[in-house]
C-alpha cells in the first residue's frame, strides 16, 4: 500500500509551517508567502539517518574538556580577520551575495589558497571543466584540493567521509537536495533539512562547511530566515557590479565579532586583498574642490580615511531632493534639520546629493560631522583647507560627541599625512600623543565652519 503523501505549506521568508494557506505569515508578517510542498519522510530524519553520532551525556560546564581545536589559517588575511583571526573547526559558515558579485571566485580561492588544508569544492551549478577554466585563472596553490560536482546530499555526505577533508565548500544550498524529502531543490523544506544534515556532520566530525547562498531582490539571503539561525557564521559579500571593490561583512559570527569587514579589489586573476582601505577611498585632486571632506572612520579594529562627497544646488520644484548612496538616507535628513536649526542654514530650498568614494556602504556614525563638513562646503561653495579631517557624531542638539575609537582614527589620519583633524570636545585626553597632527576640538557643530575655513 502507497505511503500517503504528506503535504504543508512553508512560509519563504521565515519557514513557518502551516497545515493549510495563509494570507499573512503568523510568524514574520509578510504576506503571501506561503508556498505548498510536498513531505515524504522516511523514519528519521535525514540529519540523523546520515550523520551516524554516538548519544552524548550531560556534562558539568566545569568538567568540559576543551578540545586543542586550533582555528585554522585560510591563507586569507581578509578572510581571517572577519571570522575572527580565522576558521574554527567544525563551524558551519553561510556565505551570501548578490548574483555575480564574486562569491564562487571567493570560495575556490579558499580552496587554491595555500594553506596546506584539504579541501573538498562541491559545486551544483558549474561542471568540473568550468570550474578548472576559473582555478587557471586565479592560480593552483593548493594540490590537495578536490573538485566534485553534485547536488544529491547523500552523494556528497559519502564523498566527505571518504576523503575526510578540512574543509568543505558547497555551492550553492539552494543546488542541493535530499531523497528524503519530495520537494524541489532550493525550496524552504530542502533548504532547511540539507542545512541540518551538513550542521551535524560539521559539529560531530570537526568538519569546518562553506555553504554559498543567493540573496532576494531585497538584500537577504534567499531561502528560510531559519537558515541564518542555524548557521555559526553569515557573511555577506557587498559591492557594486560596475565597481571593482568589493566588501566581505560579518553579520553573524558566534565566535568573533560582527563589526568588522574585509575588502577585495577584483581582478582579472580573481579577488586581491586590499590591507589598506585608505589607499582606494581617498582621491588626490590637482585643485580643491568645494563639497567634498575626508572622514575617519573605523570598521572594527580597522581604522581608514574615506572621502565623503556632497553636492547641495537651488531645488528645481517644490519638493526638493534628498538622495545618498551608501548611506542611510534618514540619517542625512536629520543632519540636515540640525544644520538648518542651529546653524541657520536654509536646507528646505537645497536638493541634497550624498555620495561616498569606491562605493562604500557606510553606517558608523563618527562619519557625522564628515557628512556635515561636505555639506556645508558645497552649500557656501567653497573648499575645505587642504590637510583638514573629521571625526564626531553629531547629536540633535547639535553638540559633538566623541566617535568610538577615536584614538586610532587619530593615527590613521597622521599616518596619511594629514596635518589637522576636527573631533569632539568632549573626548578624553589621547593615552599617548600623535605626532605630526593638530588636534581642533570643538563641542558644537555651529563651530564647524570656522574649523574648516580658518585662515592659515
Amino acid at each position: 500500500m502507497a505511503a500517503k503523501v504528506k503535504k504543508a505549506f512553508f512560509c519563504k521568508n521565515c519557514g513557518f509551517e502551516a497545515p493549510k494557506w495563509l494570507g499573512r505569515c503568523p510568524s514574520c508578517g509578510e504576506w503571501n508567502s506561503f508556498t505548498e510542498e510536498i513531505i515524504a519522510r522516511e523514519s528519521g530524519s535525514a540529519a540523523a539517518s546520515i550523520a551516524n553520532v554516538p548519544l552524548s551525556k550531560p556534562q558539568r560546564v566545569s568538567e568540559i574538556r576543551e578540545g586543542d581545536r586550533r582555528r585554522l589559517d585560510l591563507g586569507n588575511s581578509e578572510i581571517n580577520r572577519v571570522l575572527g583571526g580565522g576558521l574554527v573547526a567544525g563551524s558551519l559558515v553561510l556565505l551570501g551575495g548578490e548574483p555575480g558579485i564574486g562569491k564562487s571566485t571567493l570560495s575556490l580561492q579558499i580552496a587554491l589558497s595555500p594553506n596546506g588544508l584539504r579541501t573538498l569544492y562541491v559545486s551544483g551549478e558549474e561542471s568540473a571543466e568550468q570550474i578548472k577554466l576559473r582555478a587557471s585563472r586565479i592560480g593552483i596553490g593548493n594540490e590537495e584540493c578536490i573538485v566534485y560536482t553534485e547536488t544529491l546530499l547523500e552523494n556528497i555526505i559519502s564523498q566527505i567521509e571518504e576523503q575526510r577533508p578540512d574543509i568543505v565548500i558547497i555551492d550553492s544550498i539552494q543546488t542541493m537536495y535530499t531523497d528524503l524529502i519530495d520537494s524541489s531543490a532550493g525550496s524552504v523544506s530542502q533548504i532547511r533539512e540539507c542545512a541540518a544534515t551538513l550542521l551535524k556532520y560539521a559539529k560531530s566530525t570537526g568538519t569546518s562547511i562553506f555553504i554559498i547562498g543567493h540573496i532576494t531582490k531585497d538584500g537577504t539571503i534567499a531561502g528560510p530566515k531559519i537558515l541564518e539561525h542555524i548557521v555559526d557564521v553569515v557573511l555577506q559579500f557587498e559591492g557594486d557590479g560596475n565597481n571593482i571593490y568589493r566588501i566581505l561583512r560579518g553579520i553573524k559570527n558566534r565566535f568573533g565579532a560582527t563589526f568588522e569587514i574585509g575588502v577585495f579589489e577584483m581582478l582579472d586573476n580573481g579577488l586581491r586583498c586590499v590591507d589598506n582601505p585608505s589607499e582606494i577611498l581617498l582621491t588626490h585632486y590637482d585643485e580643491p574642490l568645494s563639497g567634498i571632506a575626508v572622514g575617519a572612520s573605523v570598521d572594527g579594529i580597522r581604522p581608514y580615511l574615506i572621502e565623503v562627497q556632497a553636492l547641495v544646488s537651488n531645488a528645481a520644484y517644490g519638493t526638493p531632493q534628498r538622495n545618498a548612496t551608501g548611506y542611510d538616507s534618514r540619517r542625512m535628513n536629520m543632519l540636515l534639520a540640525i544644520l538648518e536649526k542651529r546653524v541657520g542654514m536654509k536646507m528646505f530650498t537645497k536638493d541634497v546629493f550624498l555620495n561616498f568614494a569606491g562605493g562604500f556602504r557606510v553606517q558608523d556614525t563618527g562619519l557625522d560631522m564628515a557628512i556635515v563638513a561636505a555639506v556645508i562646503s558645497s552649500y557656501y561653495d567653497r573648499p575645505i583647507n587642504t590637510g583638514i579631517c573629521c571625526a564626531g557624531e553629531i547629536g540633535l542638539s547639535g553638540e559633538v560627541r566623541p566617535a568610538p575609537r577615536t584614538e586610532q582614527r587619530i593615527a590613521e589620519a597622521a599616518r596619511l599625512g594629514f596635518r589637522k583633524i576636527v573631533v569632539s570636545g568632549y573626548m578624553a585626553k589621547p593615552s599617548k600623543s600623535v605626532k605630526g597632527i593638530e588636534i581642533i576640538r570643538i563641542n558644537n557643530i555651529a563651530q564647524l565652519p570656522k574649523a574648516l575655513f580658518a585662515e592659515e
